[in-house]
């Protein structure tokens, strides 16, 4: 198998499932405008000051390193680097932790006005922001201080490996034994939607010299990992798990209840389709990918919005974010490849964004999902 990153053949299976490609591009830009642009009930940015903006999670109303680096990512694919610059140097000017042992690091959550609501980091958002910040170096060049693109995604990289060595206070992002990411600095349990070994493949060709070889055994570490975090059953994981992959179950007072397939967790499978569509190093993500949507179309084809154990036992929540479930799986085709992608896709182009408080989440799954499948989601070398 050999993936984008070597032949640059991005495939778009909009296209390959008979969409007219004018009308794929015109939906996507439509994504961006709406999301960005749009009415009250539909956008997420705003632009604050002269110079920057930001991003809203109108679920819980306050700005994250999650939604701010996601953003980036989108802007970058889709070349608007206006919208670009403008979140990067909000991100700089009230989200930069400067001192302490999480410097270099950023601030998971802050109010719409910049007011700080965390200490800490997310660790989903540091890996985005990094890869991001390469992918605008490479497309758009390196501009000065924080605009420096390259040099700014290295710092980042430099602090989540480094922290904790002798003379460097802090606690790393990654386990620095086992190389995995963790859910959070100060824990020792994962997220298996953080898991972006297509990310460390380029890591390791842009991070500081030094640190090349550990970004590879990430990679490697990642791939391994999330066959264990990934039911074979159903393809479902968890939102949060132990190393060995079982969900962790946590207390009411640590996080809340994170072991089964929910919001979090969601992302997985997106990512698995997108590692296999940039890299294809390992046949097991078309196996896993055909599992998950055939537990989609078959055994669970009318309890979409359900949430579920990662063994597939239905339970009597209802999904927070049903747009994102139907994102996910057509994402999931890029790996699969069997007999249901195509009505993942399907179902996927039927949908529209989601209105409404919680739109911020579902609607950045929907545009990832909406680049990849239309061959838009690059390695930008």
């Amino acid at each position: 198998m050999t993936g984008a990153f070597e032949t640059g053949v991005y495939r778009n299976l909009f296209l390959e499932y008979g969409y007219d490609s004018k009308e794929i591009q015109r939906r996507l830009e439509n994504c961006f405008q709406t999301m960005f642009y749009g009415s009250d009930e539909e956008r997420i940015y705003h632009v604050t000051g002269d110079d920057m903006g930001y991003v809203e999670d109108t679920g819980n109303h306050d700005v994250r390193t999650e939604g701010m680096s996601y953003a980036m990512m989108v802007c970058v694919q889709l070349d608007k680097k206006e919208e670009f610059d403008r979140l990067w140097k909000w991100v700089c000017t009230y989200m930069r932790i400067e001192e302490g042992p999480g410097k270099d690091y950023f601030r998971w959550s802050c109010g719409t006005d910049g007011t700080s609501y965390s200490d800490g980091p997310a660790p989903d958002g540091e890996e985005f922001f990094a890869m991001a910040l390469f992918f605008a170096s490479n497309r758009w060049g390196d501009g000065e201080g924080i605009f420096e693109y390259k040099a700014q995604a290295r710092r980042i990289l430099r602090a989540c490996v480094h922290k904790g060595e002798e003379g460097n206070f802090g606690e790393p992002m990654w386990n620095p034994e086992n190389k995995l990411i963790k859910f959070v600095t100060c824990v020792e349990f994962t997220d298996p939607s953080y898991h972006l070994p297509h990310f460390y493949e380029l890591f390791a060709l842009w991070a500081d010299e030094g640190d090349r070889e550990f970004w590879m055994e990430a990679a490697k570490a990642s791939r391994e990992y999330l066959h264990l975090a990934c039911h074979p059953d159903t393809g479902l994981s968890p939102e949060y798990s132990e190393y060995d992959g079982t969900p962790h179950t946590g207390t009411e007072e640590q996080f809340g209840r994170h072991d089964w397939y929910y919001s979090d967790a969601y992302r997985t499978m997106a990512n698995i389709g997108l590692d296999f569509s940039w890299f294809g190093k390992d046949p097991w993500q078309k196996q896993i990918a055909r599992v998950f949507q055939e537990f989609y179309c078959v055994r669970q084809k009318d309890a979409w919005d359900g949430v579920f154990l990662v063994d597939g036992t239905l339970l009597e929540e209802k999904a927070l974010h049903p747009t994102a479930v139907i994102a996910v799986n057509a994402q999931a085709s890029l790996a699969a490849q069997g007999a249901y992608s195509r009505e993942c896709v399907d179902k996927f182009w039927n949908t529209p964004l989601r209105k409404g408080d919680r739109r911020y989440y579902d609607n950045f799954l929907y545009i990832f999902a909406w680049m990849a499948l239309s061959g838009n989601y690059r390695i930008w070398k």
